[in-house]
């Protein structure tokens, strides 16, 4: 998710991108028919600029419930939403995922905030390209069970994002989430993509990612 502004000095230094953002605001997202014109060219915008830069994942948002709207009926619209997305994602090898978010601490009235949900949308559209994002924090919020979930759904998983819970802080033993045993789990599934490190450092930024990829490492050797 890195700016565009700085993607020629992380290349120059050997850094590879893994994830842009497709669209925006968060809170008015696929849910709503009247936001799919704006939010297709978006990520149609996103889509040429991430075969450009070999980013293999464009980021998405359910948006907020709405009034009225069942659950169910949510996820037909969001899966509407994206099949008009996944021919042009599929042509051009992207994964887009949609991202699961917590509801009860930092985004309230989001409508992905549950992974059987996002499964179910992803099902209906029928797109290899067409995923979720799994938030380990915010799954950790809304749900817990990671290990098991990760095993029984991670099929549809394009992405995985980390922080520590709660705090949304490092990946310390301050927290509540055992992330040796959660990569783990990742790594058995054969996952062989990126797992974004989203959390907000409790000090010195460098540090706190220096701890979280030799935590990484060490799991996986572990493993």
């Amino acid at each position: 998710m890195l700016p565009p502004d700085w993607w020629t000095a992380a290349r120059d230094i050997g850094l590879s991108l893994a994830t842009l953002i497709g669209h925006g605001p968060i809170h008015e997202g696929l849910n709503q028919r009247q936001h799919h014109a704006r939010i297709a060219a978006a990520v149609n915008e996103s889509l040429d600029r991430a075969v450009a830069q070999r980013v293999p994942t464009i980021i998405l948002f359910a948006g907020n419930r709405q009034p009225g709207v069942s659950d169910d009926e949510a996820a037909e619209i969001t899966a509407d939403g994206l099949r008009q997305l996944a021919p042009r994602a599929e042509s051009a090898g992207v994964d887009l995922v949609l991202e699961l978010l917590n509801s009860k601490v930092n985004h309230k009235g989001y409508q992905a905030d549950r992974t059987e949900w996002g499964v179910k949308v992803c099902k209906l559209v029928g797109s290899p390209r067409v995923k979720l994002l799994y938030d380990i924090y915010h799954m950790q919020i809304m749900e817990g069970d990671l290990i098991q979930t990760i095993a029984d759904d991670h099929a549809y998983f394009g992405h995985y994002h980390t922080a520590g819970c709660p705090g949304r802080g490092d990946l310390d033993d301050e927290q509540e989430i055992y992330y040796p045993a959660i990569l783990r789990a990742i790594a058995r599934t054969g996952y062989a993509g990126y797992v974004g490190h989203e959390f907000l450092p409790k000090s010195d930024p460098v540090a706190g990612l220096k701890h979280a990829f030799a935590l990484t490492c060490t799991a996986l050797a572990a493993g």
